[in-house]
C-alpha cells in the first residue's frame, strides 16, 4: 500500500530511536484516539516497550474510566481536572503520561533539580503513589524518590543534591527542603496533585501558595480527586491552564460496590458493637477508623486485650511504626488496622473487605474516602458506621454529600440491641423504655435510663416552703426541722 495513500490516523508509527519515541507521533496518535474512539486497550497508544511490559506483567490489560479519559488527555499536554471514585486507578491515570513524557525528555537532570513534582497530602499517599510508579520506571534511567516528615531530613538532602527525574513529597516537607535551599523547582515541567481537597482540609493551602510560584513555566498540571468543592475550583483556577475536565462520576460519589449500613446505638454500646461487627465478617481483613488518634489507640489496645490481631497508624505514631503497621496489614500478620483519617487516603491494600467508621467523620468528604478503601479494583466490600445520638449531624452531611439517605436503608444490625435504623429516638426522657435502653445501661436491671432504683421521666420539683412552716423543735444534731402548722 502506498504510504500517501494512509490517512493520519491509519500510518503507523515510526520505529524506536534509541531508547525514545518521537512525541509529535505519541502525539498524533493520541490524538485520533481521543477524537474518534475509545481507548480500549494500552497497546493502541504507542507507549514506550518497557512501559508496556510493566503493565502486563502487573496484570492491566484494560483502562479504567477515569484512565480511558484521562490518559489520551494527559498524553498530549494538557492540563487535567480528573474526579472518579476512589479506588478507580486514578495514580496509573496520571503516572503513565507522565513516565512516558519523561522518556521523551533528554538529557539528565541537573543537580537539586526535578523534572516531575507530585504533592500528596498524607505520608501513606505518597509511599502509596511511589510504589505504583516504580514498576513503571524498572529498566529505564528515570529515578524517582519520596520525601515526608518523619524521615531523616539530611538523607533526603544527599538524594535531592544529585537530582530526581521525579519527586513525590508531601507540601510540608518540601518547604522545609525549599528553605533549606536543597531542592530548585524552576526545572519542573509536570505537576500532579493528589487528593487534592484533602490537602485543603489539612491546611495545606498556605503551602500549595508557597510552591506555586517556584515552579517551572510552561508546564502541564493534573490535579486529581473523588471529591470536589467551591474552594477546589478556586484551586484548581490558579494551577490549571485551559484544563480538560474529566468526570466519571458525581464528586463525592461512594463506589458502587460498597454495600454501605448504618447502625444507630449509644456510645456506650460502641465497643461491643464493634466486636459483633468484627465477628460477622472474621476471614476479611477489616480498617477501623477513628475520629481522633487517642481513640484509635485506644481502640486498638481493647481490640488486642480481646484477643483480636489489630494494630493502629494515627500521627502520633512515627513514620517506622506507621510503615511497619501497613506491612503487616498488608501481608496478612494483622487482620484489623484501626486508624485515623490520616490514612483514609494512602492504604491502596487488595483484600479490605470491611470498613468500620468507629466515629463518623466531621468532615463528609472524609467518609467517602473512608469507605474506598474497600471494594477497590472492582470487588466488592462493606461499610459499617456506628452512629451515636451526637453523630446524627454528621450522617445528614455525610448524606447530603453523596445523595444518599443511608439512615432510611435496611439496617441488618449485627447488635440485635442496637435501635433499629428507621426508628427514631424519642426526643423526651420519659418514653418506654425498649431492649436497646435495657442494654445500653446494664447497671439498671429495670432497663430505664435513670440511675438504679430511681423512676424514669423528669425530676419532681421539691415543693417550696411557705411562710406557714413552724419549728418543730430541735433535732439530734442541734438543727431543726420544720412542719406545717
Amino acid at each position: 500500500m502506498d504510504r500517501s495513500s494512509l490517512s493520519a490516523c491509519e500510518e503507523p508509527l515510526n520505529p524506536r530511536r534509541g531508547h525514545r519515541y518521537r512525541l509529535a507521533e505519541i502525539r498524533r496518535v493520541n490524538s485520533c484516539v481521543w477524537k474518534g474512539t475509545h481507548l480500549s486497550d494500552f497497546d493502541m497508544l504507542g507507549l514506550a516497550p518497557n512501559l508496556n511490559a510493566a503493565l502486563q506483567a502487573a496484570g492491566i490489560s484494560s483502562p479504567t474510566p477515569i484512565q480511558k479519559q484521562a490518559i489520551p488527555v494527559a498524553l498530549n499536554g494538557e492540563d487535567v481536572l480528573g474526579l472518579a471514585q476512589t479506588g478507580t486507578g486514578k495514580t496509573l491515570a496520571f503516572g503513565l503520561p507522565l513516565v512516558e513524557h519523561l522518556l521523551n525528555e533528554l538529557g539528565r537532570p541537573e543537580p537539586k533539580s526535578v523534572k516531575a513534582l507530585i504533592l500528596a497530602p498524607t505520608r501513606e499517599l505518597a509511599n502509596q503513589i511511589t510504589a505504583n510508579i516504580k514498576p513503571l520506571i524498572h529498566n529505564t534511567p528515570l529515578k524517582i524518590t519520596t520525601v515526608v516528615g518523619g524521615q531523616s531530613i539530611h538523607k533526603q538532602v544527599t538524594i535531592l543534591a544529585k537530582g530526581l527525574d521525579i519527586l513525590v513529597a508531601t507540601p510540608g516537607r518540601l518547604i522545609d527542603l525549599m528553605e533549606r535551599k536543597a531542592v530548585n523547582l524552576s526545572t519542573v515541567g509536570h505537576l500532579v496533585l493528589d487528593e487534592a481537597d484533602q490537602m485543603l482540609d489539612l491546611g495545606f493551602i498556605h503551602a500549595l501558595r508557597q510552591i506555586a510560584p517556584k515552579l517551572g513555566t510552561p508546564r502541564q498540571t493534573m490535579l486529581f480527586s473523588a471529591t470536589m468543592s467551591k474552594q477546589m475550583e478556586e484551586l484548581a483556577q490558579t494551577f490549571l491552564t485551559k484544563p480538560k475536565r474529566i468526570q466519571v462520576a458525581p464528586p463525592g460519589k461512594t463506589a458502587d460496590k460498597v454495600e454501605q449500613e448504618v447502625l444507630f446505638l449509644d456510645k456506650a454500646r460502641k465497643p461491643f458493637t464493634l466486636r459483633q461487627v468484627l465477628d460477622r465478617f472474621p476471614d476479611d481483613k477489616a480498617i477501623v477508623f477513628s475520629r481522633t488518634k487517642h481513640g484509635a489507640e485506644k481502640t486498638m489496645k481493647q481490640l488486642v486485650q480481646d484477643g483480636y490481631s489489630a494494630d493502629s497508624v494515627h500521627g502520633n505514631k512515627s513514620q517506622g511504626q506507621r510503615d511497619r503497621a501497613i506491612r503487616g496489614f498488608k501481608n496478612g500478620d494483622v487482620r484489623i488496622l484501626v486508624a485515623t483519617d490520616v490514612a483514609a487516603r494512602g492504604i491502596d491494600i487488595p483484600g479490605v473487605g470491611l470498613v468500620v467508621n468507629y466515629d463518623l467523620p466531621n468532615v463528609p468528604e472524609s467518609y467517602v474516602h473512608r469507605i474506598g478503601r474497600t471494594a477497590r479494583a472492582g470487588c466488592d466490600g462493606v461499610a459499617i458506621s456506628l452512629c451515636s445520638p451526637d453523630e446524627v449531624a454528621y450522617l445528614r452531611d455525610i448524606e447530603k454529600l453523596i445523595g444518599r439517605n443511608l439512615g432510611a436503608a435496611k439496617n441488618s444490625s449485627a447488635d440485635a440491641d442496637a435501635t433499629p435504623s428507621s426508628k427514631r429516638r424519642p426526643k423526651h426522657r420519659g418514653h418506654k423504655s425498649g431492649a436497646s435502653d435495657r442494654t445500653a445501661h446494664p447497671q439498671d436491671p429495670n432497663g430505664r435510663r435513670g440511675a438504679p432504683g430511681k423512676p424514669n421521666g423528669p425530676k419532681r420539683r421539691r415543693p417550696r416552703r411557705t411562710s406557714d412552716a413552724v419549728s418543730k423543735g430541735p433535732r439530734k444534731d442541734g438543727s431543726r426541722a420544720r412542719q406545717k402548722a
